[in-house]
């Protein structure tokens, strides 16, 4: 039985465990971002001549950034990431190549991102003054011994959806539908490729910022990714239940005061007919319409009834 139990308990702990999905609820605030689901990648690089290297930094809000059946395993991240880095090199010659594969967070390899999501109005950093969203820290990944996390900072800008600039990266059958209709395309007339007008746009201009990777700390290697969009403006949507209690308070208050009131009379009116008149069982002892009567005596005090007695 107790095997049967760890067995039931092993099965849904990835469900308790589960990767952030671009909802969270913080002290009383309630911010749904889905309409960010990627994945999204922004793009650092650095020449050192003669090479370019490159790295994508590839996240996906919402869940696991899912595999294609076009890249060999080994040149992707690895299964149930978030977020991720991709390292390439660009020789002189123009070839280039992989060098690193860095799985900053996600449920990878029975490590779990074990979300952490605060309110930046709620900081007591003083650099976090005058920011309005939220903050959400990822863990899980684990390159070359040390451990991996992801600080994005969602912010609110009522002037942006979040996708400016950017582009989403192909998954999965998309990717390969894709590939498989460029290469009945090739030998004819291809048509124009139709560009967004908000691709290209400028690092700056862009939603999602790549801010630093920070190697320097011996525990962990910290990722911070800054993504500007209206969805996480506390305006957009407040959860119902966060002020449920303020507007339930009173009426429950009301309610529990009624009751006891109710159950004060029933008691003690059974006692008074108890004893009083010896009522003997259920319904006889209960109060009746006189029984209100019956508690002057008790209610007034004996200068009130010396009061009454003289008039």
């Amino acid at each position: 039985m107790r095997l049967y139990l760890c067995s039931v308990i092993a099965a849904l702990s990835p469900v308790a465990l589960a990767l952030f999905s671009c909802e969270a609820v913080t002290n009383g605030i309630k911010w749904n971002l889905k309409a960010l689901v990627g994945p999204y990648s922004v793009v650092t690089g650095e020449e050192s001549s003669p090479t370019v290297t490159n790295t994508t930094w590839t996240i996906n809000p919402c869940g696991p950034i899912q595999k294609t059946k076009e890249d060999h395993p080994k040149d992707q991240c690895p299964h149930g990431t978030q977020v991720c880095g991709i390292e390439r090199i660009t020789d002189s010659s123009g070839t280039t190549s992989i060098h690193k594969i860095i799985p900053i967070a996600g449920d990878i390899e029975g490590r779990h991102v074990e979300e952490v999501v605060t309110r930046i109005k709620a900081s007591d950093s003083h650099a976090d003054s005058g920011k309005e969203g939220l903050r959400v820290v990822l863990n899980g990944g684990y390159y070359e011994k040390k451990k991996q996390q992801a600080i994005v900072e969602f912010i609110c800008d009522p002037t942006k959806t979040g996708l400016e600039g950017l582009k989403k990266e192909e998954e999965g059958e998309g990717k390969e539908k894709r590939k498989r209709e460029e290469e009945k395309k090739e030998g004819g007339d291809k048509e124009p490729e139709k560009k967004d007008p908000k691709e290209g746009e400028k690092a700056e201009e862009q939603s999602l910022k790549f801010i630093s990777y920070d190697t320097s700390n011996a525990d962990r290697d910290v990722l911070r990714l800054e993504w500007k969009t209206k969805h996480a403006c506390e305006s957009v949507e407040k959860d119902p239940s966060a002020d449920q209690g303020n507007h339930w308070g009173f009426f429950t208050w009301f309610i529990i005061i009624l009751f006891l009131g109710i159950a004060a009379y029933l008691i003690f009116g059974s006692w008074l007919n108890h004893n009083r008149y010896g009522a003997r069982g259920y319904y006889p002892a209960l109060p009746s319409s006189s029984t209100p009567r019956r508690f002057s005596p008790f209610l007034l005090s004996p200068q009130s009834r010396r009061k009454k007695q003289t008039f």
